[in-house]
């Protein structure tokens, strides 16, 4: 990526800990648990996102009414992101790139499947299964929603025209989105980008995935650093959209930085036995390491708790050879996939603006007391899909 000036000029954030810059920035200084549902989808806890005036972003009740959870929970988080950096004027010119999953499936008709398959022999279940997506499946669409639906709501609702892309692939694609914004500004082929995606928690249809994948906590929810008991993430509600512009645009509207943005390195790597990470990450960090300064670096972790991903920040993080102050935000707003990532660098752009760094919640996250300069975020997902970015405080001297 080119060397010019990338700033994050607006956040829009909703998650358990409320919606708005006000309601993360109490989270992030607290110290409390979070609010947790440890029944409803038990034994998974969750967090729950908050009650929200659907109205006050989204007006009209037929937009409303045609969207599902995670596109009403994008395209609000993507309002406040716009009304946050002041740019509705900007919307007509804006690039849009959106991390987005398969969208919520009909659990009705999945229910009646499985119902139907339990009983039947394997060749019979085949049959079965094919005869009852072929006349159980609505016409437009397969079992889950469209990706791009959420892209196309933000688009009907706030206007944004610009440049489009929607990606998938979880906390990789929360990474990319805001990697290939932060691109394209530095390049020339745009001035201002809406970056970011949403995760609804309460889904049973994700919650039995990632549980076939051995990725969820079972039991009362704790710190990311403190489930040795039963390693696992636990999923949270979020939605998470940033708006990125250059500081030329920035400073000639007059318009103030939360952070600037600096090099994003994302990759994947296949955690095996010979390829467990270290190298790519390593290389990555390497990318980063000239521009931080010396003594503790902070860093904003989006550590989910699972074991593998768990077990490879910590191995990676250690091999940096300096002090780290690590706050791993799963622990106060859950992990929300592809929100994750985009959640993580609103949080760090927040924590730079107010010259602020999170309390600790446990042991193994160690005092920092300073005002912020720089932070590094990471991202290490349930699976596959690492990602570092580099964020830095703007001088009051370069703010307009």
């Amino acid at each position: 990526m080119a060397d010019n000036d990338i700033w994050v000029t607006g956040v829009g954030l909703v998650s358990c800990a409320g919606e708005g810059r006000a309601a993360h920035l109490a989270a992030l200084a607290g110290t409390a648990p979070p609010l947790v549902d440890a029944a409803s989808f038990a034994p998974y806890p969750i967090h729950p996102g908050p009650a929200l005036e659907l109205d006050r972003q989204i007006p009209k009740k037929g937009d409303q009414r045609q969207m599902e959870g995670w596109q009403r929970l994008g395209t609000y988080a993507a309002g406040l992101a716009i009304d946050d950096a002041g740019a509705r004027g900007l919307v007509g010119e804006m690039d849009l790139i959106v991390a987005a999953g398969g969208g919520e499936r009909d659990i009705a008709l999945d229910d009646a499947v499985l119902a139907a398959l339990a009983p039947l022999p394997p060749e019979q279940a085949a049959v079965k299964l094919n005869e009852m997506l072929a006349t159980g499946l609505r016409p437009t669409l397969f079992l889950a929603q469209l990706s791009n639906l959420l892209a196309g709501n933000i688009s009907i609702v706030h206007g944004v025209t610009g440049a489009s892309r929607t990606f998938m692939g979880e906390e990789s694609a929360g990474a990319d989105a805001v990697r290939i914004g932060a691109a394209r500004l530095a390049s020339g082929s745009s001035r201002i980008a809406l970056v970011g995606g949403a995760y609804v928690a309460p889904r049973w249809d994700m919650l039995l995935l990632y549980n076939a994948a051995g990725v969820l906590r079972r039991g009362p929810w704790t710190p990311v650093f403190s489930r040795e008991d039963a390693p696992g993430a636990v999923t949270g509600t979020q939605g998470a959209f940033l708006v990125l512009e250059t500081a030329e645009g920035a400073r000639a509207r007059g318009v103030r930085g939360l952070a600037r943005l600096g090099a994003i390195a994302t990759g994947q790597a296949r955690r095996s036995a010979a390829d467990p990470g270290h190298e790519a990450m390593a290389q990555a960090y390497a990318r980063l390491a000239k521009r931080l300064p010396e003594g503790r670096l902070p860093v904003i972790s989006g550590c989910t708790g699972a074991t593998t991903a768990t077990v490879l920040e910590r191995e990676v993080l250690g091999g940096f050879a300096r002090p780290l102050a690590v706050r791993a935000t799963g622990s106060r707003i859950g992990w929300g996939v592809e929100a994750t990532f985009p959640a993580n660098i609103a949080l760090a752009a927040l924590c730079l603006s107010e010259g602020r760094f999170p309390a600790p919640m446990e042991p193994l996250e160690a005092p920092f007391e300073d005002a912020p300069t720089d932070i590094l975020v990471t991202g290490f997902a349930a699976w596959r899909g690492e990602a570092l970015a580099h964020l830095s405080a703007i001088p009051a001297g370069d703010q307009p």
